[in-house]
């Protein structure tokens, strides 16, 4: 696993696209960054969570050619004809991507220390923010791993994992358009229900398809409020695109013999 974990996080720095997503966080990090500290009122866990709803940009960019670009290359053979475990492989080129991601947030820290120094808010709430950051990357990076396996190209791969993330990110809208869709409907003469019954059935839909949200989960975080649930759930998601990853190539594995 070691092998291919640097030969993925060398490849990043041998190609454009570690250049990239460097240069395109730097812009996000420092454009939120600046836009406070110019208003003079400075929260890093702003700019985190602002920084969280951008992963629908930063990790397809991450993780379009994880898996894609070997394919491209016929490289994925090697993969496939070793003696080596597909979930050893899986968790190299994931480890990798989030060794990037944690370069990036360097960035973050460099932000953090000026807002200390210049009397910001820096409080457990921040530090609760960047646990949600790790977190989604984390989740989030699964996705992109899992989608750059099913796929071909880079750009199917990235088109694929961003719509992915943008479904994640809308939930919690998705679930207030639900629950007023299904309170529409039940008040319908069809049904004919009593208002708090509509009210009920609209809000178990709604909280139904919200539990599914991560942001929901782990809003509290930056508020200081920890739990570890949230982070369960994260880590439970992440593992399972993980593991599909994982059965997609090992198929691919056995059809090759």
């Amino acid at each position: 696993m070691s092998a291919i974990y640097k030969r993925e996080l060398a490849s990043y720095f041998r190609s454009p696209v570690g250049f990239v997503a460097l240069a395109l966080f730097s812009f996000l990090s420092g454009f939120l960054f600046i836009n406070q500290y110019r208003d003079g009122m400075v929260n890093i866990s702003t700019e985190i969570m602002s920084l969280c709803s951008f992963f629908v940009v930063i990790i397809p960019v991450i993780t379009m050619g994880l898996f894609a670009e070997d394919k491209r290359r016929g490289t994925e053979v090697i993969f496939y004809t070793n003696p080596i475990s597909m979930f050893e492989v899986v968790l190299g080129k994931f480890f990798a991507a989030m060794t990037l991601i944690a370069i990036l947030f360097l960035n973050v820290f460099l932000h953090m220390i000026i807002t200390a120094f210049s009397g910001g808010v820096v409080n457990i709430g921040t530090w609760g923010s960047v646990i949600v950051y790790f977190c989604l990357a984390m989740l989030f990076t699964a996705i992109g791993v899992f989608a750059s396996s099913i796929t071909d190209t880079q750009i199917v791969s990235a088109i694929v994992c961003f719509v992915m993330i943008l479904v994640v990110q809308l939930l919690e809208t998705v679930s207030v358009l639900a629950s007023a869709g299904v309170a529409s409907l039940l008040s319908s003469s069809m049904f004919a229900l009593e208002p708090d019954k509509i009210n009920k059935a609209s809000n178990n839909v709604a909280a139904a398809i919200a539990w599914f949200s991560p942001f929901t989960k782990t809003q509290d975080f930056r508020y200081g409020v920890f739990s570890i649930a949230p982070l369960i759930f994260c880590l439970s998601m992440a593992l399972l695109f993980l593991f599909l990853t994982y059965r997609i190539l090992e198929k691919k594995r056995w059809s090759q013999k």
